[in-house]
């Protein structure tokens, strides 16, 4: 029980004293990052789902009018 104890005291001075918290504004930069980041992953996405379902759609019609 006393192992536990010890683990739990050193993690929270870890997290108290020796681990640098970003800042407000760094926090909110990183979460501009992360949201720009993840609009244009999607608008690739996207466009890369578009492409595809016209290139299948033109294959179906083609396969058909044969």
């Amino acid at each position: 029980m006393s192992k536990i104890k010890t683990y739990f005291e050193e993690t929270t001075n870890e997290l108290v004293s020796k681990v640098s918290w970003p800042t407000w504004q760094e926090l909110q930069g990183s979460a501009m990052v992360v949201m720009v980041a993840s609009i244009i992953i999607a608008l690739v996405v996207f466009a890369m789902d578009s492409a595809f379902g016209k290139l299948m759609e033109l294959a179906y019609q083609m396969i058909n009018g044969m």
